[in-house]
């Protein structure tokens, strides 16, 4: 994500466009090609642990609100930080997610979560490499288990945000 996007050169020497078509054919597909488990257990606990950052935007703000029954600058107010030009859910001390309920262990915001809180596991820090799978698979006990996510549906939650 913090890496700069090199200029392509655009130029193509005769014969190159051959070789482009062949090598996109060839083109090697991730590790996880064959799709990967998960199931969500509700458990929490990747709303937990180390503190970082759950990035939310105003229509994610807005949902959450609704389902809440609160209006949105409260909301905003009460359970948003801003970091930068952006914005976080705010986090208990011990790095607890805002909204999870200390008491039940559950998120309180569930069916209207961010896209963020959506798509685990499936973001790139965790399908990076075969060993990222595992550690979230050692961490998290829905990855791993359940359904089997196709490797289309993955890409498709992957791509949804850069995480």
């Amino acid at each position: 994500m913090g890496k700069k996007e090199k200029k392509k050169d655009k130029t193509k020497k005769s014969g190159d466009a051959g070789k482009s078509a062949k090598a996109g054919a060839k083109q090697k597909l991730p590790w996880y090609a064959d799709g990967l488990r998960f199931e969500c257990s509700q458990c929490g606990d990747c709303c937990t642990g180390e503190p970082g950052y759950v990035w939310v935007d105003e229509a994610e703000i807005t949902a959450m609100a609704v389902e809440m029954e609160m209006d949105f600058e409260a909301f905003e107010r009460k359970f948003v930080r801003r970091v930068g030009r952006d914005k976080s859910l705010i986090e208990y001390p011990d790095g607890d997610c805002i909204l999870l309920d200390p008491r039940t262990r559950k998120c309180t915001v569930y069916a209207a979560r961010p896209i963020q809180c959506r798509t685990w596991p499936f973001w790139d820090s965790n399908l990076k490499k075969k060993k990222d799978w595992k550690e979230t698979c050692e961490v998290c006990p829905g990855s791993g288990t359940g359904r089997l996510y196709s490797f289309e549906e993955i890409e498709a939650a992957r791509k949804q945000k850069s995480v």
